[in-house]
């Protein structure tokens, strides 16, 4: 089912929570329009955070496939306003959303890309089933009213990498 900003994001500003090597643009599109992404296909300019921060480094790992602990992440916390446009996506409204060929969720994610119909999608997490993703349109006039702290560095606890 596809809605327009459901009931539980009444908080204003509501937060995402975006991990990423410090060495590049955190707050950026520019690794998603280079490589796509589960959501994406290259050339769209997206940025990938989770609604927690837990879901984010689990992102993190799951993604890097480094086995070691990385050395040069960063965070920020996306401050999404109430008025900001949002449309959520759930597992009933993208047939195989988390097959590994990523052609049902790249086909509707760029669809909602190239049709500018909001400025966040929310869609579900492949790594952490209970939670979700928020997948932001860089391009979509309303990215102007999303906001970004500053980054402050990742602490990996070490036992997540013995």
């Amino acid at each position: 089912m596809v809605s327009r900003r459901s009931g539980q994001f009444k908080a204003v500003p509501w937060r995402a929570y975006r991990i990423a090597d410090r060495r590049h643009k955190i707050f950026d599109g520019e690794g998603a329009a280079m490589l796509g992404g589960r959501w994406n296909s290259p050339g769209r300019r997206v940025i990938y955070a989770a609604e927690t921060y837990a879901g984010a480094m689990l992102e993190v790992l799951a993604n890097a496939n480094i086995g070691r602990m990385p050395k040069h992440q960063v965070w920020i916390e996306i401050l999404i306003a109430e008025d900001v446009s949002v449309e959520e996506a759930d597992e009933r409204a993208v047939r195989r959303w988390d097959a590994p060929d990523q052609r049902a969720s790249r086909m509707f994610g760029d669809k909602w890309y190239d049709e500018s119909r909001s400025t966040a999608l929310i869609v579900p997490s492949t790594v952490v089933r209970a939670e979700r993703n928020v997948v932001i349109n860089q391009e979509h006039p309303g990215f102007q009213k999303l906001r970004a702290t500053a980054p402050k560095p990742v602490v990996w606890d070490e036992r997540l990498f013995r």
